[in-house]
């Protein structure tokens, strides 16, 4: 993750410095020098991917991010400390774009309050779309999020099927992981079901709030100082070569010595999909035959990067379905993953 933070008072840029450190593991973090278009500062980190930290009063990130706020799955996470360090306020994004998650982490950092307002963590419940995001599913009706909260809120029935679990001795091993007041129901479904996770398109007729695994990764490798749009034209051919889209990408992945590679990690941040990176000795102890270069080898102590990041990426059961493709210095490769729903994965809202 990329952090930007910005402030307003002396008191406020001494905080920032605290937050910076507080920050390190999370990601990037970058602090602003003083600005005299706010707004514009907030457009370029929209546009960037990052999430953004206000030091002072919320009106005035409200009104810095107000033009530049667009859709709740995809709007950079934002939140507001007041320059004191008390309160960690997060404004925007809070669920799919982790701002009450970094709220937390934050003000247990530095011995803050978070002052989280979404329902569903306020009443201990369970969250849709925080659901969705740990389990790399796709929101495709972002407007289902809504009516399926407001049913969880009032304690009503949520109905859920599953592909995958049709046979009724699976259903009951999956019910006991479901959280209270949802039930399982057969996959198709025969009427409408609050909640459908499919691979298939035609049976989101029946969803209300239609989730789709995100079955592809990607493996990428470059030459170094590779800009993002020369990755973001070639990701874009090869997504189109392969008839996906990015909402159906889980994540990206490469080498560790392509950790702070600037165009991958900024390509990554604008398209809000995860970027992982392992060591050359975990790539070698990926099995199978892979399209090998000596040259690579000496460069960073494996044959091949993409092809064996991207069946990192998958962990268990992942098969590769494209193989290295090159073009001007950046190799990548597609696996498919075999996906699971972790129903315990949700903790954030617990109470």
């Amino acid at each position: 993750m990329n952090i930007a933070i910005i402030s307003f008072t002396k008191r406020g840029r001494e905080l920032s410095f605290s937050l910076r450190e507080a920050l390190k593991e999370k990601g990037t973090v970058t602090l602003a020098p003083k600005q005299k278009k706010v707004s514009e500062w907030a457009g370029r980190q929209f546009e960037a991917g990052n999430a953004m930290i206000f030091i002072g009063a919320c009106g005035i990130a409200v009104r810095a991010i107000a033009p530049h706020v667009k859709d709740k799955l995809y709007d950079s996470p934002v939140l507001v400390i007041d320059e004191y360090g008390q309160y960690v306020i997060p404004i925007l994004s809070g669920h799919v774009g982790g701002a009450n998650e970094l709220s937390r982490f934050l003000a247990k950092q530095i011995g803050a309050s978070a002052v989280i307002t979404t329902a569903t963590d306020l009443n201990g419940k369970f969250a849709v779309d925080v659901f969705a995001k740990k389990n790399g599913l796709a929101i495709l009706d972002k407007a289902g999020i809504v009516k399926v909260s407001a049913k969880v809120l009032n304690g009503e029935r949520v109905t859920v099927s599953v592909e995958g679990y049709e046979k009724t001795n699976v259903m009951e091993d999956l019910e006991k992981e479901l959280p209270k007041d949802m039930e399982l129901v057969s996959y198709p479904p025969e009427g409408e079901a609050d909640i459908v996770i499919s691979t298939d398109r035609e049976v989101f007729s029946h969803a209300v709030l239609p989730l789709k695994p995100k079955e592809y990764v990607l493996g990428i490798g470059c030459k170094k100082g590779k800009s993002t749009e020369e990755i973001e034209v070639f990701i874009g051919e090869i997504l189109e070569k392969m008839g996906i889209t990015e909402k159906e990408i889980a994540g990206l992945f490469s080498i560790d010595k392509k950790k702070e590679e600037e165009g991958i990690l900024r390509w990554a941040a604008k398209k809000k999909i995860p970027y992982q990176t392992f060591s050359a000795e975990e790539l070698a102890r990926i099995p199978g035959v892979f399209e090998g270069s000596e040259f690579v080898k000496e460069q960073v102590g494996i044959d091949n990067v993409c092809e064996r990041a991207a069946l990192a990426g998958c962990k268990a059961g992942g098969c590769l379905v494209l193989k290295k493709q090159i073009k001007n210095g950046i190799t990548l490769a597609a696996a498919k993953r075999k996906w699971s729903i972790d129903w315990r994965g949700d903790t954030e809202n617990e109470a």
